[in-house]
Parts: structure tokens; sequence; C-alpha cells
């Protein structure tokens, strides 16, 4: 089997070791321009178009990563550019849940807790005690309910937060509260103290953290996205923290990463800016998980992870 590496990180080394370690039957290269040759498989992050020109012969295309919205928008821009055939697979977890479990706690905690309000106080060397948020009126929201989704909102519900998920069709979840469809997402909205963003970014997904929404949340309320920097409308984020409609917000990825040094965020006292790191894929585990479905697809069997183009997860 032909298995063909592309990624413009500096990390195309290491990854074909470990493949290669994990799949030895295999044969593996990285792409490079003018590389028209055969390969049974593409395992990518970020591609450019020319890495599947005349590669109809390609069974499936493993994305590193959860979303697979680059590879999506590569499609949107050069229609015909993902091979006809080829099964379109995203990486499920592989060590990034307990880190997402780990940065979105954090952030809800600190805002109940009110240590925002600390960090600002000690800036002005002003002791003085902050009540906390009442766990049991402190709403917390979760958008997107897939993998990553229904594992952080099991965790937070731990803590005696009413917790609620959205996502676009029924899930049901124990101990979570859930809504989903267009016709929900007000209902979904009402009282909700902390948003925490999880959707996939698709067409239907961006601009969906804008005015609208925030109006609808409890006033003061506060805002964690860390799932595609095209959800955020920055200037309604603006907006509300300005009117008080949001208290404050924790982001971690943006329209432009890196964000740019003179970019209102980073000087906004309401604003907590992290650099795309809430969930970074870890390396060993994603080898083993692309190596355990790569020998399922040699031996005909369904692969977790495919991705449904139309609908973009």
């Amino acid at each position: 089997m032909k298995i063909l590496f592309y990624s413009p990180q500096d990390d195309a080394a290491d990854y074909l070791r470990d493949l290669s370690n994990a799949l030895p039957d295999a044969q593996f290269r990285e792409w490079h321009p003018g590389d028209t040759a055969h390969a049974d498989i593409a395992i990518v992050w970020q591609p450019v178009p020319d890495v599947f020109a005349g590669r109809d012969d390609l069974r499936a295309v493993f994305n590193l990563g959860a979303g697979v919205d680059a590879i999506l928008a590569l499609e949107r821009a050069h229609p015909g550019t993902l091979p006809r055939h080829a099964q379109l697979v995203r990486l499920e977890d592989s060590g990034m849940g307990a880190q997402m479990i780990e940065y979105v706690t954090y952030a809800v905690l600190r805002y109940m807790r009110r240590f925002d309000r600390y960090d600002a106080q000690q800036t002005e060397s002003r002791w003085q005690v902050v009540d906390a948020w009442p766990s049991a009126t402190f709403t917390v929201g979760v958008l997107g309910m897939g993998v990553l989704g229904a594992q952080v909102a099991k965790a937070l519900a731990q803590f005696g937060m009413p917790v609620r998920g959205f996502s676009r069709s029924a899930r049901e979840i124990e101990g979570i509260e859930t809504f989903h469809g267009e016709a929900q997402f007000n209902a979904f909205l009402d009282g909700v103290k902390v948003l925490v963003n999880l959707l996939p970014h698709t067409p239907d997904t961006r601009g969906v953290l804008n005015a609208q929404t925030f109006s609808a949340l409890a006033n003061g309320a506060y805002l964690i996205n860390v799932a595609r920097g095209a959800h955020l409308v920055e200037q309604d984020l603006l907006d509300a923290l300005a009117s008080g409609q949001l208290a404050a917000a924790t982001l971690d990825v943006f329209h432009q990463e890196p964000l740019p040094a003179t970019h209102p965020f980073w000087q906004h006292p309401h604003i907590t800016v992290t650099p795309h790191s809430s969930a970074r894929t870890l390396r060993a585990q994603a080898v083993q998980q692309i190596a355990r479905k790569i020998d399922a697809l040699s031996r005909g069997e369904p692969l977790s992870g495919v991705v449904d183009p139309t609908r973009g997860y």
C-alpha cells in the first residue's frame, strides 16, 4: 500500500517515522510539488490543491485533525479537488478530549469563581472579596455535541452546574439537557451564563457567534470559543462587551492566526487570548488511530470518523 503524506508544518519526518513503524508493510513518502505518482491513501494537514491532482484512485484521505474545514474550503474554492471516490476521514479525539476538558473547565470555573475579577483587582493592588456565582444557577451551554463537545459537557456537569448541549440533530446524553435544530436554538441560548463553542466550521455555522446570539444569553454572560475563529463576528463581541451584555470572553481561535500584534483583542481588559492551544493533536495517538483505520480499510471494514462533505463533519 502506497501512502502519501503532506503537512506544511515541520513535523513530516516525525510522522513518517512513526507511521512507518506502525504500518511496516506500507510504503510512505512525503508529497513534494511535481509528485504525481500513484498513492492509495493520503494523510494530510491543510493541503494545497496539487496534492490531490490526478489522484482519482485514492481510497481515503485522512485528516490530521478533528476539523476538516480547511479541506472542504479547498473543495468549495476548487471544485473537483477531492478525489471522487475517496473517503474523507477525520481524527476522533486522539488525546484532544482530555485537553479540551481541562481548558474549558478551567475557563468556566475561572468565571464562576470570579478569578477574572481578582486578576483585575491585583493590577490595582485592591483587596476585595467577590462573591462567586452560585453553581446551581450558572448555566453552561455547549454548542456542538460531537466527540469533544459531549465530553466537555459531561465533565462540566460534575461540578453541579446546569449544562445544556446543542447539536444539529437530536442527541440524548445523560445529565445534559439537549436541544437540536434551528427551531430550538433560541431556547438553548435563553438564560445561558457561559456559552462554549465547539461547533464544526461549516458554511452554516460561520458567524454564529454574533449580536443576535449574544442578546439571547443571560445578561453579563461569558463566551468561550475553542472551535474556529470564523464562528465569531469580532465587532459584535466587542460591542457586546462594551454594552455589558457579555462580561468577558476567552478566545483560543481567530480569523487570522497568529493574531496580529495590533489586534484589539490583545489589549482588551475582558478578553483572554490563548494561541490555539486548547487541544493539540498528539502525534502518538493520532498515528495509532490512523494506523488502526488503515488496517480496517485494507480488510474492507467500515471506518468511523468518515466525513459527510455536505454536512461538513
